[in-house]
């Protein structure tokens, strides 16, 4: 809606992970430098964590891109999954045309494709996504997963990545062992104010905007404090000042625009009524001119009474014995 008005090529603050956009911030740029030597010196478990919306997708979108295209991904989503639905969606991930009835069958046909892939020199990937949520005898269960190796090498690199609670469930005694076999651990964390004016002027340049200082410093600023320097809430709220300077026709957006949509954010009910009760006080120019048309016949009626009355009291006069008034 509003990029032409801004000269965006493509909306530059959508909430999908679009791996073009990640802002590298100097922990993001760590963080995928660590993923990449992970996966590609088969460390074996790999944990990234963050908070909620600090970019841990977008980061794991931009490692994947940068693997050998032959490299075979599993990618699970839903860590409400037991072992038996991991293995299931992986094999299924993988390409591989599961027969297995039992958990051991999945075992042995996760085995034949990692030895297979590892002849030709593939090393597959399975990232866990939320793993935060994953129950500990799931975890321990991934943990035997890494038993498939060679004498020199893992055949397969796995991913653990979620929020901060992903690491307190790791040091738990139960999971010590898993402990033990993580080979790499990556944090990120929240930009810092500066960070956020830098992030959003480079999503603004990717998305081909030619003035890249649409944001005051003052926005940006308000920006920071409301967001925490979360990405995601950064995202949103800006996308909200742009739909809302559009509204105004404002080229630059200021930190008044900016308050208006973080209290948009936080009591959409209010806005929203005050935004009725604005329009219910303009009449249409439908209401305008039944109003108007209303005004005129009342003025018309009187007219004629009165000159209904005026001609019956001359008629009372002319009468005999008449009076005048």
């Amino acid at each position: 809606m509003y990029l032409s008005f801004y000269g965006l090529r493509e909306a530059p603050f959508a909430p999908t992970p679009d791996p073009k956009f990640l802002f590298q911030s100097p922990r993001h740029r760590e963080a995928l430098a660590q993923l990449i030597y992970g996966v590609r010196e088969r460390k074996g478990f790999i944990v990234l964590t963050g908070e909620i919306g600090t970019g841990k997708t977008t980061l794991l979108r931009t490692l994947l891109e940068r693997l050998d295209a032959t490299t075979p991904v599993a990618y699970v989503h839903n860590s409400a999954l037991d072992i038996e639905g991991l293995l299931e969606y992986i094999l299924q991930d993988w390409g591989v045309k599961s027969v297995a009835q039992t958990h051991a069958q999945r075992l042995f046909e996760l085995n034949e494709f990692l030895i297979d892939q590892h002849k030709k020199g593939s090393s597959p990937v399975l990232v866990i996504d939320e793993a935060q949520n994953l129950s500990v005898p799931t975890l321990e269960a991934v943990r035997l997963l890494s038993n498939f190796e060679t004498t020199s090498q893992k055949l397969m690199q796995i991913l653990l990545v979620g929020q901060p609670e992903l690491r307190d469930k790791l040091n738990l005694p139960e999971l010590r062992q898993l402990k033990q076999r993580v080979g790499l651990r990556c944090h990120i964390a929240a930009l810092s104010p500066e960070e956020t004016r830098q992030y959003i002027r480079h999503r603004l340049r990717i998305a081909g905007a030619t003035d890249a200082g649409i944001f005051s410093d003052a926005a940006i600023q308000k920006i920071s404090d409301y967001s925490q320097g979360t990405p995601r809430v950064i995202n949103i709220v800006c996308d909200h000042c742009l739909l809302s300077g559009y509204a105004d026709s404002k080229r630059r957006i200021d930190a008044g625009i900016v308050q208006e949509a973080v209290e948009y954010l936080e009591e959409g009910e209010r806005r929203e009524w005050k935004t009725r009760r604005s329009v219910s006080l303009v009449p249409s120019n439908g209401a305008l001119w039944a109003a108007r048309s209303g005004v005129a016949l009342l003025v018309v009626m009187i007219i004629f009474l009165l000159a209904f009355a005026a001609n019956a009291l001359g008629w009372l006069a002319a009468m005999p014995g008449g009076t005048h008034p």
